[in-house]
């Protein structure tokens, strides 16, 4: 008989590892509940993004009055599709110690989770 040759009797014992059902369906759900939150929050940070890089581009070309800057943003909200939470009326547009053309921003947005449960997201933001 061969030595080298053990039979299936003499191998230690030891605990199977592995993902059962219980934990699969609750790390499914977990992944669920992240990505459908995800999907509703995403749209609302590129709205950020969008007005950001649309007041900088604004404040970079230095206009001279505070109605020249809310018909530029009018204007970009027209082209730009996706912003929708903000008005050119929502602006707060000053100058800094150098002359400079400095906008801010700022909205609240509340994302319906499920029920009566919301998020709350609040969105500032200033050129430069």
């Amino acid at each position: 008989m061969n030595r080298n040759c053990r039979s299936p009797s003499s191998f230690p014992s030891s605990r199977q590892r592995g993902l059962s059902l219980i934990g699969l369906l609750f790390w499914g759900a977990v992944v669920a509940c992240v990505a459908v939150v995800g999907m509703k929050v995403l749209p609302t940070v590129m709205e950020y993004y969008t007005v950001k890089r649309v007041v900088n581009r604004i404040a970079a070309g230095n206009p001279a009055t505070v109605p020249q800057v809310r018909s530029e943003f009018d204007h970009a909200m027209q082209v730009e599709y996706s912003i929708q939470s903000i008005k050119s009326g929502d602006l707060v547009v000053s100058k800094d110690g150098n002359d400079k053309v400095v906008i801010e921003f700022s909205w609240d947005k509340e994302i319906d989770v499920f029920g009566p449960v919301y998020l709350l997201i609040k969105y500032r933001g200033k050129s430069g």
